[in-house]
């Protein structure tokens, strides 16, 4: 049987969060009985670009579907040849993953040699780059300009793709992937790791970038009038800013007792835990258009505050499973001391359970193949 999809984006053993989508993405398609594979590269960043400690997952992985390492991201001399062999193995549907600018030249070079039978699919995170560059612009009209068809996972990215191409968009959604660990008791969680059963305790998950405001939560933390002092901070995830200028603002607000730093990677298995013994899931972000975290928030039924920009507070509008604040110290400590409730807590976790069967990995690729026929 022909291919029917193929993913060109990051996959093992490349970690982070969008080769966990593709993952998933590919298996939602596998079990809808679409042959898919995912090319992913050979080298993605150079190692002294990367920020973080490693690019690639340490343990041993095993899929339902092929992933092949091929594409080279910053060497252009084998891009003509990685489309000849999609020429040759002739699928209905190419993915290219973007998420950055950077990622023009390859995908654009490689989508533009495609035979005219093979529909090019852009599945798009961000448009606009967190940290602007003056040519992010044409670079992404670059690549837009060589693909027949644009998906997103965000109504963020969507209208701001609308306002500046003219191709058919997808709007799409973040889904939950399928493969995370099952929910353990607060409790249990907080056991293991070692935390107090009674204090509050909000997460901020994920790497740790200046966009995402994480100084603006530990200033919030500060604010004692407005947030019970018993409540503690757990900040998981790499650190691509340097943490000591998190750890003396955290010092010098007297506040080393209430915030702890894991300066690490986690597997979904520890993150799970993190999660589970969380009472808030805290996303400030300064400029976002979407978030990963928020389906892990969503499957593990965590409440959530998040700063008022459109990638990351529509869900929690339309779904009312948080509280939505400004990108300042003092609406985030009101918004999370208001979340802390018990009423409030309840109310939220029975909505969460309710509307995170909306977001379904099936459910995404049921209505993208249904938009990819067309």
């Amino acid at each position: 049987m022909a291919i029917d999809c193929l993913i060109l984006g990051p996959a093992y053993p490349f970690r982070g969060g969008i080769a966990d989508t593709n993952h998933a993405f590919a298996a939602a398609l596998v079990n809808q009985n679409i042959k898919v594979e995912i090319w992913t590269f050979t080298a993605l960043y150079p190692n002294v670009l990367f920020p973080g400690t490693s690019q690639f997952d340490a343990n041993e992985q095993s899929f339902q579907f092929p992933i092949h390492r091929k594409i080279h991201a910053y060497n252009p001399f084998g891009w003509a040849a990685i489309a000849e062999e999609i020429n040759a193995l002739k699928p209905k549907r190419v993915v290219f993953r973007y998420w950055t600018p950077l990622l023009a030249f390859a995908w654009g070079t490689i989508a533009k040699k495609l035979k005219p039978e093979i529909n090019s699919i852009a599945l798009i995170d961000n448009w606009k780059a967190h940290e602007p560059k003056p040519w992010d612009r044409s670079l992404n009209h670059y690549f837009s300009s060589k693909v027949n068809q644009i998906t997103t996972l965000s109504e963020a990215v969507y209208l701001e793709i609308i306002a500046d191409v003219n191709l058919p968009v997808n709007k799409g959604f973040h889904p939950i992937n399928d493969d995370l660990p099952p929910a353990t008791s607060k409790a249990v969680a907080r056991k293991k790791l070692g935390l107090s059963g009674e204090k509050p305790l909000v997460l901020f998950f994920g790497l740790v970038r200046q966009y995402k405001g994480l100084d603006l939560l530990i200033d919030a933390f500060a604010q004692d009038s407005l947030l019970n002092t018993t409540t503690e901070l757990m900040i998981v995830g790499e650190f691509y800013d340097k943490t000591e200028t998190y750890r003396k603002q955290i010092q010098a607000l007297g506040l080393d007792k209430r915030i702890c730093i894991v300066n690490e990677f986690v597997s979904f298995e520890v993150a799970r835990d993190y999660f589970c013994a969380a009472d808030i899931v805290a996303q400030p972000y300064k400029t976002a258009t979407q978030s990963g975290v928020t389906p892990i928030a969503y499957h593990y039924e965590v409440p959530l505050v998040v700063t008022d920009l459109a990638g990351l507070s529509a869900p929690i509008r339309a779904d009312e499973t948080g509280r939505i604040c400004e990108k300042n110290a003092v609406s985030i400590a009101l918004a999370i001391d208001e979340l802390l409730s018990t009423k409030a807590q309840t109310q939220v976790k029975a909505n969460l359970k309710k509307a995170k069967k909306n977001y379904s990995w099936k459910a995404f690729v049921q209505q993208w193949l249904s938009y990819t026929n067309k």
